[in-house]
């Protein structure tokens, strides 16, 4: 796409994020479907020679020259394919329908004396062929493009645990100032959460699922063909040795789909833990407690020369929560069919690129923020030093240790509601009636050291 085409494109994902989301292009695009539907039709082919039932045979050359036609799959064949839907193309009239096409295709491109014409979408449905090629496509675009974005965050956020383990930063609970933390503790907290949903996306990518049934899925029309084949064995082994894929054995003609729902809700848990992650770094940029590396000649606002705004994380946010609200949309729309087929379903998952292309964006936005990012040490010490009234927790547990009742009612009244200072509490400290190692256990509690092991934690991730 050119830049002029881009400024005019329908979408986003194809104009201004065009550039962005291309690396989905090969796995999400009209010609990448047609190149996954020429795999599977070719490999059903070539398998059905290898059965001994069938007079079908295809030698080591034909072979070679039917793979080459996805393997080297290229625009001017994605032309073609679309040619021979629309308008039809040599002895071939417009099929009007996006499978025969393919399949037409393969004929066109068929040695004068290969016997395998009658041979190809043999006892098929399209659905055999679409659920295959759409969870051909969906694999790569999660293991080539998705997964490896999601890594690099997670390695970010713990590179940034690490290097800022020590950092010592006021917590905040219900928006109120709230026992300290350190900042490599709270990016720790999302490096584990994302380890976790990109182990739940590798389950879900794992156990997608394809069907070879036939039009109802009770492999008729290939039983009324050869009845003596283990046609179920056949597709069992054609879906998991020759693709790759699980083996869903029983359908109607449409593949269920609940495979690609838990796919689409695995990267709904992902987007979930980034959006949290993309509030709290917008709050602690508000907060001052991140910095932003200006970028030379940006404008942050068109109004206010001094602005950096977190546009980064605002663009993730933005992108992420449409993602989720699509992969909502795909995931409880795609497992449902009229009785044995309709075909709503098939529009729909044209939409599953977009989904993908939202997510890509989100992943590629929150690491530039991320990158751009660099925490106030001086912002963070002094907004703990000025809320020493959040000592307040220690004092009370250890005065609980002692045997005090009412150590938290003492705290409470003179703390709660009032701007208090060390002071305050080194005299409330010389009126207990405490040892005086306790006493002095007290005296060196301090805002800035009590962050428990928050450090230590960093080491799990």
């Amino acid at each position: 796409m050119t830049e002029t085409d881009a400024l005019y494109a329908v979408s986003p994902l194809d104009g201004r994020y065009s550039g962005r989301t291309a690396p989905l292009s090969p796995y999400a695009s009209e010609a990448a479907l047609m190149r996954a539907r020429v795999r599977v039709e070719v490999e059903y082919l070539i398998a059905l020679a290898d059965l001994e039932a069938t007079p079908l045979e295809i030698g080591l050359e034909e072979r070679k020259h039917l793979r080459g036609l996805y393997k080297h799959f290229a625009e001017e064949d994605a032309q073609l394919v679309k040619k021979l839907e629309t308008e039809g193309h040599a002895e071939f009239d417009a099929t009007n329908h996006d499978v025969k096409a393919v399949e037409y295709f393969i004929r066109h491109h068929l040695d004068e004396d290969s016997n395998a014409s009658a041979w190809i979408h043999f006892g098929l449905t399209s659905e055999d062929v679409n659920n295959l090629a759409h969870r051909l496509l969906v694999s790569d675009a999660v293991s080539e493009v998705l997964l490896p974005e999601l890594y690099d965050l997670q390695d970010t956020l713990a590179e940034m645990a690490r290097e800022h383990r020590d950092l010592p930063m006021l917590a905040r609970t219900h928006g109120q100032p709230a026992t300290p933390t350190t900042f490599g503790k709270e990016m720790a907290v999302y490096a584990s959460r994302l380890g976790r949903a990109t182990g739940r996306i590798t389950a879900a990518a794992d156990d997608l699922r394809g069907k070879l049934g036939g039009a109802s899925g009770t492999y008729a029309a290939h039983v009324a063909a050869y009845p003596d084949v283990d046609w179920q064995a056949f597709a069992n082994e054609f879906v998991t040795e020759g693709l790759g894929l699980e083996f869903e054995p029983l359908t109607t003609q449409v593949n269920p789909c609940d495979d690609l729902a838990a796919v689409f809700d695995a990267f709904r848990g992902a987007n979930d833990v980034l959006l949290d992650l993309d509030l709290d770094m917008w709050l602690y940029v508000s907060d001052r407690y991140l910095g932003q590396e200006a970028v030379e000649g940006e404008t942050g606002s068109s109004t206010m020369p001094h602005k950096v705004n977190p546009i980064d994380f605002e663009n993730s946010e933005g992108n992420l929560s449409k993602a989720n609200s699509d992969l909502t949309f795909l995931a409880d729309y795609v497992t449902t069919s009229r009785l044995q087929r309709d075909l709503s379903d098939s529009t729909v998952k044209r939409n599953i690129g977009s989904a993908f292309a939202h997510c890509l964006i989100g992943y590629t936005k929150a690491a530039a923020g991320l990158s751009k990012v660099v925490p106030n040490e001086h912002v963070m010490r002094d907004d703990l030093e000025s809320t020493p009234e959040i000592i307040g927790e220690a004092v009370q547990t250890i005065l609980r240790r002692e045997g005090q009742e009412d150590a938290y009612e003492q705290v409470k009244a003179l703390t709660r509601g009032k701007s208090v200072t060390l002071e305050d509490f080194r005299e409330l400290f010389d009126d207990l009636e405490v040892d005086e190692s306790v006493r002095e256990e007290l005296r060196a509690l301090t805002p800035t050291g009590y962050t428990g092991v928050a450090d230590e934690l960093v080491d799990d991730v």
